[in-house]
């Protein structure tokens, strides 16, 4: 079969190269899945830089949420297992972790449904307890991360507003349905979101982010406010000053969602048929900015390494719909 592997590490369009290998061989309790869709994430540049918390031996293939079919037929989202990762033909992964895949949703789709909306449901929900008629701010508005937490938000009855690096990106993030945009190239973020709140504040923030759009958040957090640490795509790691948080009355929470399939699996499950109904209602839809082919997914990881792309870039190894 084909599939993209890193010897070595090192930015992905550098380190990955498409080869010719065995299939992975599935062990007890796995499943062997055919893939007809791998979503790109900002972790497998990570996992190619060697950044990333978890560090497969080399040589390994990179993709870590995918779309395929099983040997009896089932359609199914899957994480694969590392380091047979999804930017190939087949993957192995547990059974016990597989879900299926929305009739609601394509092939495309439906791969960009799992990590990054099980982390915002999670993260909005069971973390900070958003409420409808509350604010919710969200950085990289126009991202993949992003995007799901802004149609999130939205179904959950909060006024969204979406931060984004440029006009292009904007249009976006007004086209997913936020309330309010501010570009954070032209615009004070703060500023804005105070001038949005009538000086109250965001309730929840949702950072995929950190540096310096953490530092910004802090200045417009409202009374009781939340902060959610979902990443940092920004490669800079804040340090909080505890004695803002306790002297402006805000929570700093954070959000490891692969800790749920460890500890808590039925609610992982209990999340997906909450996204599943969702994407009937036509309330979440993952927002595919482009679908390329097998040869075109290190280019991609690139591309959403750089944060040039917008929403999600899905890799198509064939047989996808």
């Amino acid at each position: 079969m084909q599939a993209w592997r890193v010897h070595r590490n090192g930015e992905p369009g550098e380190v990955m190269r498409l080869e010719e290998t065995d299939r992975p061989t599935p062990g007890d309790g796995q499943v062997l899945v055919e893939v007809r869709a791998a979503n790109v994430n900002f972790p497998d540049a990570l996992l190619c830089r060697g950044q990333y918390q978890v560090r497969p031996p080399l040589p390994f293939t990179p993709g870590v949420e995918v779309c395929g079919t099983t040997e009896d037929g089932r359609r199914v989202l899957a994480t694969p297992t590392l380091p047979h990762g999804g930017f190939a033909d087949h993957v192995v992964a547990d059974e016990a972790a597989l879900l299926p895949a929305p009739d609601a949703l394509d092939d495309a789709e439906a791969a960009a449904l799992h990590i990054g909306y099980q982390t915002g449901w999670f993260g909005l929900h069971r973390r900070a307890r958003l409420q409808p008629g509350e604010t919710l701010l969200v950085h990289a508005a126009a991202g993949g991360v992003g995007s799901a937490a802004v149609q999130l938000g939205r179904a959950a009855g909060a006024k969204v507003i979406g931060v984004v690096g440029g006009p292009e990106k904007a249009a976006v993030a007004r086209e997913l349905g936020c309330d309010v945009v501010v570009d954070r190239r032209s615009e004070d973020i703060a500023a804005a979101v105070k001038e949005a709140t009538g000086g109250r504040g965001a309730d929840v923030v949702y950072d995929p982010v950190g540096g310096d759009a953490y530092t910004r958040s802090t200045k417009c957090v409202a009374f009781e406010g939340r902060i959610l640490v979902v990443g940092f795509a920004s490669g800079v790691i804040p340090t909080p000053a505890l004695n803002h948080a306790l002297v402006k009355n805000y929570s700093v929470l954070g959000l490891h969602w692969g800790l749920y399939n460890a500890k808590d699996p039925a609610a992982v499950r209990a999340c997906h048929d909450e996204l599943t109904e969702l994407a009937e209602q036509g309330l979440v839809k993952p927002l595919v900015s482009e679908r390329v082919p097998m040869a075109g997914a290190a280019a991609a990881v690139q591309r959403v390494a750089d944060g040039t792309s917008t929403g999600r870039i899905v890799v198509l190894p064939g047989g996808a719909r």
